[in-house]
């Protein structure tokens, strides 16, 4: 049997994303207010590893920004 995400042709990482906003969406008022403030990805960080070393730590949001300017300006060329 094939997991449902697979069969689905998702990843996942964005499997548990989906799932994680129902489960916000089904919540009452009060308790989905907090849950959605704490699942934003401005809290959410990162490091790339290089050579057996740890990069510095970076801000996924502010990152993932920049990589969709840079790609969008690559796109536009």
């Amino acid at each position: 049997m094939a997991f449902a995400w697979k069969a689905a042709g998702i990843t996942y990482n964005r499997y548990l994303a989906v799932a994680a906003r129902v489960v916000r969406r089904s919540l009452k008022e009060d308790k989905r207010l907090a849950a959605e403030r704490r699942g934003e990805m401005s809290e959410m960080r990162f490091a790339k590893w290089e050579g057996g070393k740890q990069g510095d730590h970076k801000d996924l949001e502010t990152a993932n920004a920049k990589a969709l300017a840079e790609n969008a300006g690559q796109q536009s060329q």
